[in-house]
């Protein structure tokens, strides 16, 4: 491999950014410079440089040491956003970690922005053409944990029906106020939409739902108790409204029980609920696919702080 330095020392005429003077060095295309910063082939000063728009000053030595017959391709950037991490992604589907605070998808009045599948298919449009991400199922806003979104509607369409049909596995992390009396049990029962759009236990009717939370107790503290809780049925709100209803709501919660749900310790404007494990078989090739995600930070804190019984 036969390699080629060329260098510079900046002057009046050359200051600026770093991209143009060593276009001008290597006579190399936008792209072309950009992949040689990349693969860390230019320096200023003797010092890597990592930035394509880092400026240069009067003095300044730059210097790029390529091979002039290669082609450097940019290097695929890391995807930073605040509503969600990529937890699993091939060609027909992706797994996002969902931050707490973000709407899945818009309300009726349509005035929030930066939802998460709004946010996800930016991510799914970035350096290709338009792709909009196809909803299958949705979180709470101050819910975190694992969503599974398609690609194409006929592989959402497909992982809607094995939702419909109770087949995925979801399991949630939540830490609610007092302490359960079983080491496990099951909610079953029905809820309805009251005016204020808030969910209740109601009697089985045409207006009610049947929902089915399971749950295990993981730890008892002193006065909490962290549980995990299995969805055989995802009705909205439903672990929110089951717990509240026995007296057990999840910490944090604005809506059910709020008053029962505030505790010294917990000062998050989020609820202590999270999806941490999502499994479903995969419409394209019948894989069965299991996606994990650890406590967030704000959970676990709470869960060192507390003492244990």
């Amino acid at each position: 491999m036969a390699m080629t330095t060329v260098s510079t020392t900046i002057t009046a005429e050359d200051a600026g950014r770093v991209d143009l003077v060593v276009r001008e060095l290597s006579k190399a295309s936008r792209s072309q410079v950009r992949g040689m910063v990349d693969h860390g082939c230019v320096s200023i000063n003797g010092k890597p440089c990592t930035a394509i728009a880092a400026t240069v000053s009067v003095g300044d030595e730059v210097a790029v040491r390529y091979d002039p017959h290669q082609r450097y391709h940019e290097k695929k950037k890391i995807w930073e956003d605040r509503t969600f991490t990529v937890a699993y992604e091939d060609d027909y589907l992706i797994v996002v970690d969902k931050s707490a605070g973000s709407l899945t998808v818009p309300t009726d009045n349509n005035n929030d922005r930066n939802t998460l599948v709004e946010r996800v298919s930016i991510y799914l449009s970035h350096s290709r053409k338009k792709r909009e991400a196809c909803v299958v199922h949705r979180l709470d806003r101050e819910v975190s944990g694992l969503l599974v979104f398609g690609k194409q509607p006929d592989v959402a369409e497909a992982l809607i029906q094995q939702f419909k049909q109770r087949k995925p596995q979801r399991l949630y992390a939540a830490i609610v106020a007092g302490s359960l009396a079983q080491d496990e049990g099951t909610f079953r029962s029905h809820l309805a939409t009251g005016k204020n759009l808030d969910r209740y236990v109601a009697p089985p009717s045409e207006k009610s739902e049947l929902a089915i939370t399971h749950y295990r107790v993981l730890r008892r503290m002193a006065d909490t108790t962290l549980v995990e809780v299995q969805l055989e049925t995802g009705k909205r709100n439903q672990i929110r409204v089951h717990f509240a209803d026995a007296g057990h709501p999840v910490l944090g919660d604005p809506r059910y029980k709020k008053e029962a749900a505030k505790h010294p310790r917990w000062i998050r404007k989020r609820i202590a609920l999270h999806a941490k494990s999502l499994g479903f078989v995969h419409p394209a090739n019948g894989e069965e696919m299991t996606i994990d995600s650890p406590l967030p930070a704000a959970m676990e804190k709470f869960i060192a702080s507390q003492r244990h019984r």
